[in-house]
């Protein structure tokens, strides 16, 4: 029997645990803050750093981690708690969506369109959800397509990963070559108080270029899978996919037919995520207006959904299909605390500053090649510990920025 890789739940748990160790090893440490006009928040103030008194933290810190991921206890504020009530409510919009057999009805019609031309949903998609990723830093919000793209590709041939690996490659590209994104991008250039266009044609060639090569990676793989299934990275995992995304029919099973009622529904989804987009872009809104967004929405496909029978639920059925969807996406919103448990305690134990600092110092006179190569690397490693590009760029950027100069 082969040894099963352990959950991202115990990963993270044991990253928390080595923090906590190192809160005891590494000095504690801390910069002024300060509000800053240009990002509008309290980032460090550089060259103000200081050793302070240590604060290691203990078993009780390790445990506390994850609640104080979702919820400052100290301070009785919220921290990605938000975030954790997004997901929920997304699972519950997407379970009424689903249950309405909008969904269904609209991959029939689509496979049907691109008969014998299914790879094209690839380049397609990808390019979209790029879009997405370069615009907002596309992540969360990505979770509500996993449960619509991927019962496309697998009734369409191909495997759960294409599916993944279409939605998790085209967002993570699109944030990686960030041309505009809000939370990323234009935070990172206000706090370095450079524009933010300037490099914005090196991000579109990046963008262009990685994107046109996780497409090619993509169609490689889903082609090589679609003649050979056996070849699919989760062929073991094949019929448990197909019993879970098509809910246990086959690809060749009937579909819903796409009736009025399922297509105003599918109008109004489609209607909900470009509103979320303009809400973001726009309006400047976050967790808490795209969670009542989700919320009104499942609502109102509730009550559109009375005018077939076909998509008619009553009051019950509309409650547990909507408590149903939360649950699937349950462990999601839990992980999303265990996860900001890390810089949870890295906060608590003053060691984050201290970090911060030693790497500033390292990367102090060094050449124009070597710096940005160091820079990016430290980059990479500090996103491990922040998972948070917009709390990235206020952490780093006042500290790392005047060094670039």
């Amino acid at each position: 029997m082969a040894k099963k890789f352990p959950t991202a739940f115990t990963i993270l748990f044991i990253l928390i645990a080595v923090v906590a160790a190192l809160t005891w090893v590494i000095p504690a440490g801390q910069f002024d803050r300060a509000y800053n006009e240009a990002i509008g928040h309290e980032a460090p103030v550089a060259g103000t750093y200081k050793e302070v008194e240590p604060s290691p933290q203990g078993l009780l810190a390790i445990l506390m981690a994850p609640i104080g991921g979702l919820y400052d206890p100290a301070t009785k504020t919220a921290n990605a708690v938000d975030i954790a009530v997004f997901v929920l409510v997304i699972g519950g919009f997407l379970g009424v969506v689903t249950k309405t057999g909008a969904i269904d009805a609209r991959i029939g019609a689509l496979l049907n369109a691109l008969k014998g031309r299914e790879i094209w949903m690839v380049p397609i998609l990808m390019t979209a959800f790029a879009a997405g990723g370069t615009s907002y830093g596309m992540a969360e919000e990505s979770l509500a397509f996993y449960t619509i793209v991927l019962p496309v590709f697998i009734r369409a041939g191909y495997d759960a990963l294409t599916g993944v690996a279409v939605i998790m490659l085209g967002a993570g590209i699109g944030t990686l070559g960030s041309t505009f994104n809000a939370f990323a991008t234009v935070i990172a250039s206000n706090a370095a108080g450079v524009p933010f266009t300037e490099g914005l044609l090196l991000r579109v060639f990046i963008l262009t270029v990685c994107l046109a090569a996780g497409i090619l990676f993509v169609m490689r793989y889903a082609m090589r899978v679609r003649d050979d299934p056996e070849s699919s990275i989760v062929a073991a995992q094949r019929e448990e996919n197909i019993g879970h995304f098509l809910k246990g029919a086959g690809k060749g099973a009937a579909l819903p037919e796409l009736n009025r009622a399922r297509g105003i529904i599918l109008a109004l989804f489609g209607l909900t995520f470009v509103t979320m987009l303009y809400g973001v872009v726009a309006l400047d809104w976050w967790m808490g207006e795209m969670s009542a967004l989700f919320l009104g929405m499942a609502i109102l496909t509730w009550l559109v959904g009375k005018i077939d029978d076909s998509t008619r639920m009553d009051e019950h059925a509309f409650v547990d299909t909507f408590l149903n969807g939360a649950r699937d996406l349950l462990g999601v919103a839990l992980i999303i605390g265990v996860a900001r448990g890390i810089v949870v305690v890295m906060d608590a134990g003053k060691i984050t500053d201290t970090i911060l600092h030693t790497l500033a110092g390292s990367l102090a006179g060094l050449g124009n090649v070597l710096f940005i190569n160091t820079m990016l690397f430290f980059q990479m490693i500090l996103s491990f510990l922040v998972p948070s590009s917009s709390g990235l760029a206020v952490l780093t950027m006042p500290i790392l920025a005047p060094l670039s100069t």
